[in-house]
């Protein structure tokens, strides 16, 4: 193949795509990905895509069209990373909650990776996530996902649909449900609790409810979240399932 303009144009297309899915898609994006690791990657797989891609002349017209189709191809390759993305803060939903119920709540901490402010217990279930991701090779699957796009939504064809935002009102039904039901056993255990305390109150007035509530969520929460840990698995494959069909729906959404 001989490398003229349309060539570099045509390269230059695929780089945007894959740059904005590598800066906002699970794992990539993390802040302590080294900046340079994430652009060695998106022109490592632009190279690739460059000479498996089938080849199409981008259309546009004039410099402002084709400014236009590297901004359709940037904000595509975001919105798929995105999607994806944002399931993982439902962990940090639930964690809250978990927080919450226990009394952890007011002892917050600096998240090096996503830079917020959260819990103890989000924290803990974004690292075993997370770690999960590894072990189980999803990462692989979103590399796989963002070349598979390539056949799906050809260079210079991305539609950003407007009906985009039903895909995210979806997605925050699903958020609060999920989340809640990561929350559950602990959020039960803690109404079994308050319960207790409550009769304990009427029967023996005198004693300090306060003092004892404190001492008693905080114990029984962190035996109930030991007992759940085994159900960390069953938590990432929903979490992952979750992050694929936001993934999955979004590229066709765009197509």
């Amino acid at each position: 193949m001989t490398f003229a303009i349309e060539n570099l144009e045509f390269m230059l297309l695929i780089l945007v795509r894959i740059t904005g899915y590598v800066f906002t898609a699970p794992f990539f994006s993390l802040k302590n990905v080294p900046v340079r690791a994430k652009v060695l990657l998106s022109f490592s797989l632009a190279i690739i895509l460059f000479y498996s891609v089938p080849f199409n002349t981008p259309e546009y017209s004039g410099v402002i069209g084709f400014a236009i189709l590297i901004v359709k191809e940037a904000l595509a390759g975001a919105i798929m990373g995105l999607f994806a993305n944002i399931a993982y803060q439902i962990l940090a939903f639930a964690g809250q909650i978990i927080d919450m119920e226990i009394g952890y709540s007011m002892v917050n901490q600096l998240d090096p990776v996503t830079s917020i402010q959260t819990t103890i217990t989000a924290n803990l279930y974004g690292y075993l996530v997370l770690l999960m991701m590894f072990i189980t090779n999803l990462h692989h699957y979103f590399l796989r996902a963002i070349v598979d796009s390539f056949q799906i939504i050809e260079i210079g064809k991305a539609n950003l649909n407007p009906n985009l935002y039903k895909l995210m009102v979806q997605f925050i039904t699903d958020y609060f449900v999920i989340g809640f039901r990561i929350a559950l056993p602990i959020f039960a255990a803690i109404l079994v609790v308050n319960t207790i305390l409550a009769i304990l109150a009427k029967i023996a007035p005198q004693m300090n409810m306060f003092v004892i509530g404190i001492q008693l969520k905080i114990f029984v929460g962190l035996i109930v979240l030991a007992v759940i840990m085994q159900l960390i698995p069953a938590v990432a494959d929903n979490i992952f399932n979750k992050m694929k069909d936001m993934l999955i729906n979004s590229i066709e959404m765009m197509r």
